[in-house]
């Protein structure tokens, strides 16, 4: 069907998927789930069934969404932040964010030597070993950065590869870490490491006028701009880094908090994000490559749950906030905007400013700890 590729109908049915992900999450069945991950699920099995496009035909419109809509998502959601929030949860969340970080370095060392990558793929397994490590560090960023050193984008089947792999296992990961807090309080007891009051658990969803959804509008995208033009201007800072500082600063003045429903706008985009999340999840690519689609594949689930293992152990070790160790574990595989869905999932609306923060961290980190990988092996 030619209109599978046409991106207003693209568009419709990604958000048809978002509004019966919200309704389904509302049914007796679908609550215990939560609208982020059924709307992955939703969104997946509609781009395998060749529905809307996936990630071997992506189309701009998915681009757009992660350039644009990603970073307005977060800057929204920032615009209710509180920083006496980070006194409490901050440095938990920087804490577990770093031992999720030694995580996915010990993963994927230890996958190294079980699943023998090299092998098959000889050198060229070094540098998806670093580039891996640096998408499960910061997010996409850095397996691009990665790659680019390297000139590993010229291995065209093989690159393509490693983004079809990288792809499902993230969303396999969103599922995971959405199931994980509620599995281990069924065996290990929990403790709430936030500030307890009526900012955490107060209503964010209300209704929004006219005038706010304009106001919205108007500062959204021009901070947006405005992020992009110093991220022209000194390459070195990320355009997420430069918008969330925005957002941290305008929060604390009065009108901004007057705004009516800004968390509901930054929300809803957000699922948009994981609806392309879902429709990237092409496990038919994966499959196409064959043994060297099932070695990549083998070699990064491995690598991540080795991570999941690890920071669970470490984070039950030292701070047992089984939220906060799923929500620090998806800012390391999936990146900031991914973790603050699974804060919303989890209704701790006082962990989406430390959730992306650390996500941003990540992206600075990620592209070191993909070298130093890839020079140790």
């Amino acid at each position: 069907m030619m209109f599978t590729n046409h991106s207003v109908f693209v568009l419709f049915v990604l958000c048809l998927m978002v509004l019966l992900s919200i309704y389904s999450a509302k049914t007796k069945w679908g609550k215990p789930l939560g609208a982020a991950l059924l709307v992955i699920l939703f969104t997946a099995v509609l781009a395998n069934m060749g529905v809307i496009p996936s990630a071997s035909n992506s189309i701009p419109l998915y681009d757009g969404i992660f350039t644009y809509l990603a970073p307005l998502s977060i800057f929204y959601l920032l615009l209710g932040a509180n920083l006496r929030e980070i006194k409490k949860a901050g440095l938990p969340m920087l804490g577990l964010f770093l031992l999720g970080s030694l995580a996915t370095v010990l993963g994927i060392f230890i996958a190294w030597y079980l699943v023998g990558p090299d092998q098959l793929l000889e050198e060229d397994a070094k540098v998806l070993a670093g580039m891996l490590t640096g998408t499960y560090t910061g997010g996409s960023v850095n397996f691009n950065a990665v790659a680019l050193i390297y000139d590993f984008q010229e291995k065209g089947l093989l690159y393509a590869g490693a983004i079809a792999v990288d792809n499902v296992v993230t969303a396999f990961w969103v599922i995971a870490t959405i199931a994980l807090p509620k599995t281990l309080r069924a065996r290990f007891k929990d403790k709430n490491l936030s500030i307890p009051g009526d900012e955490a658990g107060k209503d964010l969803h209300e209704k929004m006028g006219i005038f706010s959804l304009a106001m919205a509008l108007v500062i959204g995208f021009g901070a947006l701009f405005l992020s992009e033009m110093i991220h022209a201007w000194w390459s070195e800072i990320p355009t997420i880094l430069v918008i969330s500082t925005f957002g941290i600063a305008l929060a604390q003045f009065p009108f901004i908090k007057k705004l009516e429903g800004v968390h509901s706008l930054g929300l809803y985009i957000v699922y948009l994000f994981l609806a392309v999340i879902g429709a990237y999840c092409e496990i038919g690519a994966v499959l196409d490559l064959q043994q060297i689609g099932l070695t990549l594949l083998g070699f990064t689930l491995v690598a991540v749950a080795l991570h999941g293992v690890i920071i669970i152990a470490l984070g039950g070790l030292f701070f047992r906030d089984w939220d906060m160790v799923a929500i620090a574990s998806q800012a390391n595989v999936g990146g900031g905007t991914s973790a603050i869905a699974l804060a919303e999932t989890f209704d701790r609306n006082e962990l989406i400013l430390p959730a992306i923060l650390v996500g941003t961290l990540g992206n600075a980190l990620g592209t070191y700890l993909g070298f130093f990988v890839v020079s140790i092996l």
